[in-house]
C-alpha cells in the first residue's frame, strides 16, 4: 500500500462512524516521539495486510522505537498462523520495534512477548480502569459478565538485529462483531474510557517503562520485576491446563510457574514437572 493510498483511505472513512473516529495521528506523534524517549517514529495507516510483515520488512534500516499503526488489518495473524480480523477503528492494531542488541543476551529475548502483555495490561488498568489478565504465553484477558474472554494477543518474532512485537486488541466490538463467542472487546468489559488515542499512549508508554526497567537489568526478569509482575496477572497459573505442544504431543496439569526463561511449568498428575516453551495451553474446568 502507497502512502497515497493510507491517506485516501482515511480520508474516505474518517466520518463513516462516529463512534470509531480515526486515530489523530499528530497528537499521537507530538505525544510520543518527543527525541529524548524510546519511541524514533509513528506511523498510522489506514489499512494494510499485517503491521507485523511491513514493520519486520523495514525493520534492518529503521532504529529501534519504530511503532506502525493500521486502523484495520486485512491479514492480521496471531500465533500458530491464526487470523485477526476486525472492523475497522474497531480497536488497536500496531507493531512495535525493538533492538536490545548487546545490553540483553538473546536467549532473554523470548521475555518480551510476556513483557508485552505485562505493559498492555498495566496501561490498559491505568487509561482504561479496567482488570487485563494475562494468559501464558500471549494472549489478554476481560471479564465479561463474569466469563473469562480473550481481547486481545501480542505477536512477537525475530527479525535481523531485534523483535518485531505486534499487539492486537478488541476495543469497541459489539457482541454481533466478535469473530468468535470465545472473544470479548473492552467495551464488553465495561471499560471506563474506549477512545483509542488515550488508550494507545497509555499502553505505549507502559511498554517504554517496562522495556527500559528490563534492559537496564541485561533482561534479567527478576531484577527488572517482569517475572513477579507477569506471575501476579497471569490467569493461567493454578489453573488445570492442556498444552498442546509441537509435534503432536500434549500435556495435561496443574500450571505452577512461570520460569526465568519464560516457560510454563506443568506439574502432572503423576507428579511431574515439565516446562513447555511453545505451544497452544487451554484453559480446563477444575478437576474438584
Amino acid at each position: 500500500m502507497t502512502p497515497s493510498d493510507a491517506s485516501a483511505g482515511a480520508s474516505a472513512g474518517r466520518w463513516s462512524s462516529l463512534d470509531r473516529p480515526p486515530l489523530n495521528a499528530a497528537a499521537l506523534k507530538r505525544a510520543l516521539v518527543t527525541g529524548d524517549g524510546l519511541w524514533t517514529s509513528l506511523e498510522v495507516v489506514a489499512r494494510t495486510g499485517s503491521t507485523n510483515t511491513d514493520l519486520a520488512t523495514r525493520a534492518a534500516e529503521l532504529p529501534e522505537g519504530a511503532v506502525l499503526v493500521a486502523e484495520e488489518q486485512s491479514a492480521g495473524r496471531g500465533r500458530l498462523d491464526r487470523s485477526w480480523v476486525a472492523p475497522a477503528r474497531s480497536g488497536l492494531f500496531f507493531s512495535v520495534l525493538f533492538k536490545p542488541g548487546d545490553a540483553v543476551p538473546q536467549e532473554q529475548w523470548g521475555w518480551l512477548t510476556l513483557l508485552a502483555g505485562v505493559a498492555t495490561a498495566t496501561g490498559l488498568s491505568r487509561a482504561a480502569g479496567v482488570d487485563t489478565a494475562l494468559k501464558w504465553p500471549n494472549d489478554l484477558l476481560v471479564s465479561v459478565e463474569g466469563e473469562e474472554r480473550k481481547t486481545g494477543g501480542i505477536l512477537a518474532e525475530r527479525v535481523a538485529d531485534g523483535v518485531v512485537v505486534g499487539i492486537g486488541l478488541n476495543v469497541s466490538l459489539t457482541e454481533d462483531e466478535l469473530p468468535v463467542p470465545a472473544a470479548g472487546s473492552l467495551a464488553l468489559a465495561k471499560a471506563s474510557v474506549t477512545d483509542r488515542d488515550p488508550l494507545l499512549r497509555a499502553v505505549l508508554r507502559s511498554l517504554e517503562e517496562w522495556y527500559g526497567n528490563w534492559r537496564a537489568a541485561g533482561g534479567d526478569p527478576a531484577a527488572s520485576g517482569l517475572q513477579e509482575t507477569y506471575a501476579a496477572g497471569c490467569a493461567t497459573l493454578g489453573r488445570h491446563v492442556r498444552a498442546e505442544l509441537p509435534g503432536g504431543r500434549t500435556l495435561t496439569g496443574t500450571a505452577e510457574a512461570v520460569d526465568t526463561d519464560g516457560r510454563l511449568v506443568i506439574r502432572t498428575a503423576e507428579g511431574k514437572h515439565e516446562a513447555v516453551g511453545a505451544g497452544d495451553v487451554v484453559h480446563l474446568r477444575s478437576v474438584h
